[in-house]
């Protein structure tokens, strides 16, 4: 059971994420039927902004939830596990929460064979697709130890050696059939307040932080300050896919997931 402080701060921050403006004492116990005063919200209103979680701009005005507040707030209201998602109304409630989603089919693709064409190139065949390289010697032996092994090991393994004509062909085909952005603007618009860099930018819209996030939420190590990423592993048309939600922290996450798990 949670106590008046944290109950006050909890309320005022749902208000704040459902109205985006600051929120007063006799506004919020009218918005949620509040049996305190007014006066006793503020007192505790008062002892919130001294912790750090609560900002007012003047003496008049009603107060907004801290970047840590919001935070705090998410951690415990976004850890939960969801299964199937709506594609129709992900990509209609991303628009209307303001959020970008970055999607990206989770596959056990494996090298299964590698098919020397006249020592001119050769078919890389995986489980579920197939590529085309030129043909070296050395290239061709690498490949060899590679069979067997997953697509996410080839990457990163094709990477660190230099075989750049693999891994690139490889990811190519990957993100032309297992990724999809959704409100791309929105982090578009993100990437050109921060200024974000080319590789950064391009990390997102190629999908390669899908390759970098697991399952939970991200903060400042992933994003500007006052945003949030939301990586979940889920099912969208019955394939397994990783899905990184990102937005400003005070945008109706409850919502957005309500949305596109309930249609």
């Amino acid at each position: 059971m949670i106590n008046k402080k944290e109950f006050l701060l909890q309320s005022i921050i749902k208000a704040y994420i459902e109205h985006c403006e600051p929120i007063g004492s006799t506004q919020l116990k009218s918005m949620y039927d509040i049996t305190y005063s007014p006066a006793t919200i503020r007192g505790y209103f008062k002892k919130l902004g001294e912790e750090g979680f609560l900002a007012q701009e003047h003496i008049s005005s009603g107060r907004t939830p801290t970047t840590e507040a919001l935070k705090q707030y998410w951690l415990t209201k976004l850890n939960f596990k969801i299964e199937d998602i709506n594609l129709p109304a992900l990509q209609y409630f991303a628009s209307q929460v303001e959020v970008s989603v970055f999607i990206k089919k989770e596959k056990s693709d494996v090298l299964n064979d590698i098919i020397n064409v006249d020592n001119k190139y050769m078919i890389l065949e995986f489980t579920s697709f197939a590529i085309t390289v030129k043909f070296s010697d050395a290239l061709y032996r690498f490949l060899q130890d590679m069979v067997g092994i997953s697509t996410k090991d080839i990457l990163k393994i094709s990477k660190d050696v230099g075989a750049y004509e693999v891994h690139d062909a490889i990811m190519q085909t990957i993100q032309n059939s297992d990724f999809e952005i959704f409100n791309y603007k929105e982090f578009l618009n993100l990437a050109l307040n921060y200024n974000f860099d080319e590789l950064t930018i391009n990390s997102f819209l190629k999908g390669e932080i899908l390759d970098r996030v697991d399952e939970g939420l991200y903060f400042e190590e992933l994003l500007p300050d006052d945003y949030i990423g939301i990586c979940h592993y889920c099912k969208v048309n019955n394939e397994d896919v990783k899905m990184l939600v990102i937005g400003e922290l005070p945008k109706n996450y409850e919502y957005f997931y309500k949305k596109i798990t309930t249609f």
